[in-house]
């Protein structure tokens, strides 16, 4: 870190350490001592530093085996900052999660501000003395799109949208007040931000709201990376070896390079004023907060719903993650989320559409509006937070944030006790397809919907070619899979969409729900059944009910992250791709293309399938049965009816392409499936005897003091433990 001189060009050296690293230099309100994060040489680990402007008095103010990084001066005298020590992982990457947390000046008082699941960034202070900061998040979201500006107070309360989280594709992060105004600059960072964050800046106005894009002003025609705001005239900032100024008017230059260094992260050695001190409004020695909505009827997109339609509000959690292994969310679903959800519970909602409720402190909530059958009407795409004794609110359901509650109105529910939430007796909080939603398809489905003809049967064998056994495939069971290609369930959990219109999303836009109610051949559920499988739905229709499934049980991984799996080097099944060269490759071309081995991904996404293309109803996940090798559809297509085939794969001359299953082509890519099984038996799936997760999985909880050899626990409970961990209190 070094010190320039612009007058005389003078450079001094403020902390020199080559094998370490230093960031985020921030200067206090006097202008002589700077603030900043230092992961020394030999550490493997970022702390807080300060140190005096002219390179005396340097002293440490956190300290272990945590991540504490971009800090900044609170008015009050404390210090909010990032940190890893909230014991949790990115959901869609090989990293740990940081969030907000504050201390005082002497790094005493530590605690955590914000429980978000991704990563906050750059938090600076406001004038009013709010901390405006970057939250990422994917609530029923894409995971990627969703980087946007944030404010809170001091103590964690208030936490608010400040600028853009209603429009995808950009990370703004960097920003800062710029004195003399309400504006603050920032860096548009495109996609899901470039290296460095680098990018165009842009001055927001934020009197027109959060979501008014026209107060969004470019400024300069260079790009570059960390921005700060020198008036409303000058931003400083970093590009490549050089520290450059623009000006709002378009010119541009260079006050500093270096051939040999990359620069970073200039900022104004000067006095500044203190902002406002925002006084604590909430209690660490109290567990819950409360949450007043005004009227759940009233917001953006709510065509059609009706005064007093909803009933009750759902309560969810949406719950970290320990642990990450692959970058993926495989095999937690198909293109859908990435983060598991637990049912909390409902609250009511009164007749003029107000609610009441109290909360657990410092963890991660949504709602779900309900109508009187239990359907969800409208759902949350993001996260509310409240602290210890706070009591926050808003005016109905994703309402404009520049509307407010009429002046007056008396709520009925604010005329009670605040709601607890009333949790959903019989159902299991987290759901899991295997132990709760296949045991009712095997019940009620799979008598027609099976790759064997059963007794009773009126159409054969897979019924509209509907598979719903729960036999395994490579990487989920065959009725997982095919109600996700199939669009059985109204996911679109990994789309960039904000504000979904009533009814578009979850058990409500779910087809499979109305094939369940005694109209699609007789199959009627019990009030129960249709309970697990609607809540199995509206919690992200995931496939395991446990991280500890996270990369395993698979064989091959995804396309996308280069992860296809190692299948292709075995004997079986170089021996399968030959064959199926030499028998399928005519007819299988391009979109109709089928995958040559078990972990043959066929250049699909894993994230975003799309189910129009004809390769994901014929993808790995589908044709290749590793509970009975002999029931894939590789091999039962292509196989003569008299020979127990379906017979629809035929040659240039109308014959099955097997004529019986002593054909050696038949043979081989019947013997890739079995090799497959053997090795799925070897390295077990979570549902399978004898499972056990990954190390890292088990590394991560024994670090965060969860499993302190505790023999025979389910992976489920040490879930529940680590989640538990986590809460505010504990």
């Amino acid at each position: 870190m070094y010190r320039l001189n612009l007058g005389t060009g003078k450079l001094s050296v403020l902390v020199d350490d080559p094998k370490g690293g230093v960031r985020d230099p921030v200067v206090d309100y006097e202008g002589k001592r700077v603030l900043f994060s230092w992961r020394k040489g030999g550490s493997d680990y970022y702390n807080l530093y300060e140190i005096g402007a002219d390179g005396t008095g340097l002293r440490q103010i956190t300290d272990g085996a945590w991540d504490d990084i971009e800090p900044a001066y609170l008015p009050d005298g404390g210090i909010v900052f990032v940190s890893s020590r909230c014991n949790r992982w990115v959901n869609c990457w090989l990293t740990q999660v940081a969030v907000l947390y504050r201390c005082d000046g002497e790094g005493k008082g530590l605690r955590p501000i914000s429980s978000n699941n991704e990563q906050d960034n750059t938090p600076w202070v406001l004038p009013d003395g709010r901390i405006l900061y970057t939250r990422w998040e994917y609530v029923d979201r894409s995971q990627v799109d969703y980087h946007h500006l944030w404010t809170t107070n001091p103590d964690g309360t208030n936490q608010a949208v400040y600028y853009g989280n209603y429009y995808p594709g950009t990370v703004i992060i960097d920003a800062k007040p710029i004195s003399g105004t309400e504006k603050v600059l920032a860096t548009f960072s495109p996609g899901h931000g470039a290296r460095e964050h680098e990018g165009p800046f842009y001055v927001v106005d934020p009197r027109g709201g959060p979501d008014d894009r026209g107060r969004a002003k470019r400024v300069g025609k260079r790009e570059g990376r960390d921005p700060y705001p020198i008036g409303e005239e000058f931003v400083l900032y970093a590009s490549g070896r050089s520290v450059r100024v623009t000006d709002y008017r378009g010119g541009d230059f260079e006050v500093y390079s270096d051939p040999r260094l990359e620069l970073h992260e200039p900022r104004a050695l000067v006095k500044r004023e203190r902002e406002v001190v925002i006084p604590r409004r909430s209690d660490p020695e109290k567990g819950t907060g409360r949450l007043v909505v005004a009227d759940v009827h009233v917001g953006r997109n709510m065509e059609g719903v009706k005064a007093g339609e909803i009933k009750k509000l759902l309560g969810w959690e949406t719950l970290p993650k320990p642990s990450n292994f692959t970058g993926g969310m495989d095999p937690l679903t198909y293109g859908g989320s990435f983060t598991l959800e637990r049912i909390v519970g409902t609250v009511p909602v009164e007749a003029d559409g107000s609610a009441y409720v109290e909360l657990p402190a410092l963890r991660s909530f949504f709602f779900v509006a309900l109508d009187k059958d239990g359907m969800s009407v409208k759902r949350m795409q993001s996260f509310l937070t409240v602290q210890g004794g706070e009591v926050t609110g808003c005016v109905g359901c994703h309402e404009q944030r520049t509307q407010a509650v009429p002046a007056g109105r008396k709520l009925m529910a604010m005329q009670r006790a605040a709601s607890k939430v009333e949790p959903i007796a019989g159902l299991p909080e987290v759901m899991d397809f295997p132990r709760d939603v296949q045991p009712i398809l095997d019940r009620h489905c799979v008598g027609c919907h099976d790759y064997e003809r059963h007794e009773g049967m009126t159409d054969g064998p897979r019924a509209g070619g509907v598979v719903l056994s729960g036999d395994r495939g490579v990487m989920f069971s065959h009725s997982y899979a095919v109600l996700t290609i199939r669009k059985e369930f109204g996911d679109g959990r990994n789309e960039a969409r904000s504000n979904r219109g009533p009814r578009s999303i979850g058990a409500s836009a779910s087809p499979l729900m109305k094939r369940l109610n005694g109209e699609h051949y007789g199959a009627k559920l019990s009030l129960q059944e249709m309970e697990v499988v609607r809540y199995w739905i509206e919690t992200g229709a995931t496939y395991p009910g446990t991280y500890a499934a996270l990369g395993t049980g698979m064989i091959g991984g995804y396309y996308e992250n280069g992860q296809v799996g190692t299948d292709q080097r075995w004997a079986e099944s170089k021996a399968a791709g030959e064959a199926m060269g030499r028998r399928c490759v005519s007819c299988h071309e391009g979109q109709k293309s089928l995958p040559r081995n078990l972990s043959d991904e066929n250049e699909l996404s894993f994230w975003q399938p799309d189910c129009g293309d004809l390769r994901v109803r014929r993808s790995r996940h589908v044709v290749f049965n590793l509970s009975r090798p002999e029931m894939s559809l590789v091999l039962l297509a292509p196989l003569v009816k008299e020979a127990g085939g379906y017979g629809v794969c035929m040659t240039g001359d109308g014959r099955a392409v097997f004529g019986g299953k002593e054909d050696a082509d038949y043979q081989k890519i019947l013997g890739m499936c079995v090799a497959g099984k053997r090795k799925l038996e070897g390295i077990r799936r979570f549902d399978m005897a004898g499972f056990e997760p990954d190390a890292a999985y088990v590394r991560e909880l024994k670090k965060y003091g969860v499993l302190k050899g505790a023999g025979g626990m389910s992976v489920y409970e040490m879930d529940r433990r680590y989640w538990e961990s986590l809460w505010y209190g504990r």
